[in-house]
């Protein structure tokens, strides 16, 4: 793709996504758009069909930024052990970023999660790679032990996406003291189990 045309997109992308979190999807029309972009309707329907192709392609940029930020996270100089709970925390926390920075398209975004899952498979994938990388790292490290870094980073990866929607409407505590008592909690979970130790 033409640097221009991927511009030109990347902008109309940008463009629908601030209209959406302001006014909410089913308020937006195509023309909204064309005339918030200074771009004709023309130029609108060559690069998406529909509100709904433009709005698919608004999750999909949303969550390739998420990516982009858990693959630093990955590449960070530490500890797997370290690294695992780094990536948890800052997932959530982007995730929720995301949610709340787009503002009416959260409503959409729960509503209409089916929509959204369609365009998520892709990320999913790609974070279950790097869950199972810092998962490989530390038995490497010799800090983890699993039987199966596919299947741990699989399950970890469902796990995080349980706990999305709790963790942005705030059911899992939003003060200091409740977030320092329910990280200590994820980590004794993560990392000793819930069985006693003979």
């Amino acid at each position: 793709m033409p640097m221009t045309v991927s511009k030109t997109r990347e902008m109309l992308i940008d463009v629908a996504r601030q209209l959406f979190a302001r006014m909410g999807v089913d308020n937006t029309t195509m023309n909204d758009i064309a005339l918030a972009s200074k771009k004709g309707r023309r130029t609108l329907y060559t690069y998406f069909k529909s509100k709904n192709e433009i709005y698919l392609a608004v999750v999909e940029s949303e969550l390739n930024r998420l990516h982009k930020m858990l693959c630093d996270v990955a590449e960070k100089d530490l500890p797997a052990d370290e690294k695992l709970m780094t990536f948890i925390y800052a997932r959530l926390d982007a995730v929720k970023a995301l949610v709340f920075r787009n503002g009416t398209l959260r409503a959409t975004f729960f509503r209409d999660i089916w929509r959204v899952e369609k365009v998520r498979k892709s990320f999913d994938m790609r974070e279950i790679e790097i869950l199972k990388s810092i998962l490989d790292d530390g038995v490497k490290e010799g800090i983890f032990s699993m039987p199966d870094t596919d299947i741990t980073a699989l399950v970890l990866h469902h796990a995080l996406k349980g706990l999305e929607v709790p963790y942005i409407r705030g059911i899992m505590g939003d003060n200091i003291s409740q977030r320092i008592k329910r990280r200590d909690n994820v980590v004794n979970l993560i990392f000793n189990g819930i069985k006693i130790k003979k």
